[in-house]
């Protein structure tokens, strides 16, 4: 199996150098030459089997001979055996032909656990083997570095240094970045809103002195492995539903396209999925330029599901370059566009390919908030502000001939005060997490500012 990148100038990968490498050299996206694809019988072969078996029939085809089938299935049981649920991603029935996949039952309750914890697993195989040691450097929203810090704290061959935007996450999201005592382990508040944060790193990968000198990997959904891991439950919810005999369709809270861009890779696969519909919140870029084929960042709104205050939606590439028919240079010239005026116009043929994939609709604050009391009331089920935006937009995009499943991305103790404001009700934290809010915090305040960034990076990394 090998990789290639979005903008078509960098090195072919295997799957393990593409994994350790993140983003190309050429600041594309590596994505596979060739997808592999399921027949029916095997789809339908996957129903009853425990998570960790259809994580390695769903993976194996794209790793190649990284890893042995020994080894990556010691790295999955080892990645999701301290998840809090048998099913790892249970559905539960929200009403007539709706579902939630509850994504949140993994070590910080958000549904990153279900790659990142993976990519701890992988990492420390790869890099036993080869005797390595590595920088990772990351940016967040909220969710992904919480999720990079459980599976990375304490690994000796590797320093963790996660950047999120000052004052911009949660508390409970924050303490989980900041309250890790491991030494490899960096929390950095950046002055600035996630965008910022994406930016840095970016230039960081694309300073390839710097990034060879502390060799740097990252670890963000710009990494294939990332996406390669939540292909699995798409997989596990459809066929729970019926797959491969019928259609099951997804909606997805998104604000980086990482997860419902998962979606799209089962759909090639060979998984019968009949809609992927995009949901956003009120940083709506993304329901923008399906609706208009314009793509235009207009500044980020800070809201109450803040892991989707995005507008630079990084996984959005490869989905154009699947649109585009694999030309790296349309892509990269996109990208050039993005970066030299914040917009670019999705071209007519490469805006039907992608409309008659992807759906997508919009959720207001408002819509949020009245989405998380109504559920409550009329289910029992609480859901976290991102989930209550899918769960918004899915009651809009439901057929009947087809189930739907809205992917509930993080347990609602993450958000209590927005919960707490539209129902009353203060969700707790796992008793395992109880304390978490007494734990002293270590983070550094950062400036908006490469060679800051930098300095900072090389300075307390191991040597």
């Amino acid at each position: 199996m090998r990789y290639i990148s979005t903008r078509g100038q960098a090195p072919v990968l295997s799957f393990g150098e593409a994994m350790l490498t993140g983003l190309a050299r050429d600041g594309g996206l590596y994505v596979p030459e060739a997808i592999p694809v399921m027949s029916a019988d095997e789809i339908a072969a996957l129903a009853g089997l425990p998570y960790e078996e259809v994580a390695f029939r769903v993976m194996r085809p794209f790793t190649g001979d990284t890893f042995s089938e020994e080894e990556l299935r010691r790295a999955i049981a080892a990645a999701y055996a301290g998840f809090g649920h048998a099913a790892r991603a249970p559905l539960v029935q929200l009403g007539p032909g709706h579902f939630l996949c509850e994504l949140f039952h993994g070590p910080t309750l958000a549904f990153k656990d279900f790659a990142m914890q993976l990519i701890g697993q992988l990492f420390q195989i790869a890099l036993g083997r080869e005797g390595r040691r590595i920088t990772i450097v990351g940016a967040t929203s909220g969710d992904t570095g919480s999720a990079a810090i459980e599976a990375f704290r304490g690994l000796p061959s590797v320093d963790v240094f996660i950047l999120f935007p000052h004052g911009r996450v949660s508390d409970v999201q924050r303490r989980q970045m900041t309250t890790p005592v491991e030494a490899n382990v960096h929390a950095l508040a950046l002055d600035g809103d996630f965008d910022d944060c994406q930016a840095r790193l970016k230039d960081m990968f694309n300073d390839f002195a710097f990034r060879d000198a502390v060799g740097l990997a990252g670890v963000n959904s710009i990494n294939w492995a990332r996406v390669l891991a939540q292909v699995v439950y798409y997989f596990t919810a459809a066929v729970s539903l019926g797959a491969p005999l019928r259609q099951v369709d997804f909606t997805v809270p998104t604000g980086n396209f990482g997860d419902i861009f998962a979606g799209y890779i089962a759909r090639q696969m060979g998984l019968p999925i009949g809609r992927l519909v995009v949901a956003t919140n009120q940083n709506d870029i993304l329901h923008r330029c399906l609706t208009t084929g314009r793509y235009e960042t207009d500044g980020v709104r800070p809201s109450i599901s803040p892991s989707m205050d995005i507008q630079v939606s990084s996984n959005f590439e490869r989905a154009l370059f699947h649109a585009y028919g694999g030309d790296g240079a349309a892509v990269a010239q996109l990208m050039d566009e993005l970066k030299s005026t914040g917009g670019f116009t999705v071209s007519q043929g490469a805006l039907q390919l992608l409309r008659e994939t992807f759906a997508s609709g919009r959720c207001s604050e408002e819509q949020t908030s009245e989405t998380i009391a109504a559920t409550l009331a009329e289910t029992g089920e609480l859901l976290c502000p991102h989930s209550a935006v899918g769960v918004f937009v899915a009651n809009a995009h439901i057929r009947a001939e087809a189930p739907m499943v809205t992917l509930a991305t993080a347990h609602p103790a993450k958000f209590p005060d927005a919960v707490q404001a539209a129902t009353g009700i203060r969700p707790a934290l796992p008793a395992r997490m109880a304390d978490m809010m007494d734990r002293p915090e270590r983070v550094t305040r950062v400036p908006n500012d490469l060679a800051a960034l930098e300095a900072l990076v090389l300075e307390r990394r191991a040597l």
